[in-house]
């Protein structure tokens, strides 16, 4: 496996490519709503909604919320490159145990952190042991 492949699966198994993070869709849609937006005049008039919304009043909230959605999920090279959340209790599992996936441990169908992650469900449980299965 090239190194470029091998930055795009994840320590959970997750494959990279596949994610809205990395395919920058979330970066590029709150970028799309902001132009919106913009175009329209709401960011003028958002708080003069607030009559009709209570929810506008947090309207600045709002705006930093779209920029840390830019921040957070644009440019993401990949978990095996450094991407995804930093502080990811299975990336620095495997790497305590200089695993590449939690398909190699033999702890991965009672393990916490798999089951704790909510980004883990069932299904990535099955698509590790469809990968094991392929690979012996």
């Amino acid at each position: 496996m090239n190194e470029i492949a091998k930055n795009l699966v994840g320590y959970c198994g997750l494959y990279c490519s596949a994610c809205g993070v990395y395919q920058g869709k979330i970066k590029q849609t709150a970028e799309n709503l902001r132009k919106a937006i913009s175009t329209y005049g709401v960011d003028k008039i958002a708080l003069e909604f607030a009559n009709w919304e209570p929810a506008f009043q947090h309207y600045a909230e709002f705006e930093k919320v779209l920029e840390g959605f830019v921040k957070i999920f644009g440019n993401c090279p990949g978990c095996g490159a450094g991407g995804g959340d930093p502080s990811c209790m299975i990336r620095e599992c495997c790497k305590q145990k200089a695993y590449t996936t939690c398909v190699e441990c033999i702890e991965m169908d009672t393990c916490e952190k798999l089951r704790t992650t909510i980004l883990l469900q069932r299904c990535i449980i099955k698509t590790l042991k469809s990968q094991l299965k392929l690979n012996p």
